[in-house]
């Protein structure tokens, strides 16, 4: 296999990261369906002439639907202290989100209490806290906005389940395609309008700074947005 199934936004000997395209797996799940974990590790067995099992560690998780950048741990080393880095709040993670509804306010800090159904594989977010809710945080921002739609840029602040998709819904900001968080209609590619757009890091060996951002997914709204971002700075 050659890399031409995986887009490869960065690699060196301890990580890779790749950008994930909508229905990907990050990781193999009930479905069979191949993961990117399963790509990655044959084209690096190919790649490097590999004997034998190919080490490769998921660092973080992106849903099925969602596009962007995902990091991947070449090395046990890199692994370990990528997952303190996460736990640690380490590695700045920037989202994009195309809303059909704006936001009240440009600019906010979103708090919620969240609760995780395991059955109905969704998250519902609260204002206040209850029985068994953690807590979110995430900042939004408003980027730019189309004839019909709105582009928010995204720091998440923790990692709960299907916590952006769940935060925004709760504010009335529903993800385009996202019907299980309550937008009308799905996307002609099953996936939701979030992408992963940045990841922001010290490399864990090297400790250089690493600035990684994404391509967005090859779509026209997509795209639109793109250079829009673009001709504003």
């Amino acid at each position: 296999m050659d890399n031409q199934e995986i887009d490869i936004l960065y690699e060196d000997n301890h990580i890779i990261v790749v950008n994930k395209k909508v229905s990907d797996l990050t990781q193999k799940d009930q479905t069979g369906d191949i993961s990117l974990i399963e790509k990655i590790k044959n084209y690096l067995k190919i790649k490097y002439n590999k004997q034998g099992d190919v080490f490769l560690g998921l660092v973080h998780r992106l849903d099925r639907p969602v596009s962007g950048a995902v990091i991947y741990a070449k090395t046990s080393k890199a692994l370990s202290r990528l997952n303190l880095m996460l736990k640690n709040k380490e590695i700045t993670k920037k989202y994009w989100a195309i809303v059909k509804e704006p936001p009240t306010e440009n600019e906010k800090l979103l708090t919620h209490y969240m609760v995780k159904n395991i059955e109905k594989n969704k998250s519902y977010a609260y204002n206040k806290p209850g029985k068994n809710t953690k807590m979110a945080q995430l900042q939004y921002q408003l980027l730019a906005e189309s004839d019909r739609y709105y582009l928010l840029e995204i720091n998440l602040i923790t990692g709960r389940h299907h916590q952006i998709r769940s935060q925004l819904s709760q504010i009335g900001c529903h993800i385009k395609g996202d019907l299980k968080y309550g937008y009308p209609r799905p996307n002609p590619d099953k996936g939701i309008c979030l992408h992963a757009r940045y990841l922001g890091f010290i490399h864990p060996v090297k400790k250089e700074k690493v600035d990684i951002i994404a391509p967005v997914p090859d779509d026209g709204l997509w795209k639109v947005f793109e250079k829009i971002v673009s001709e504003k700075k």
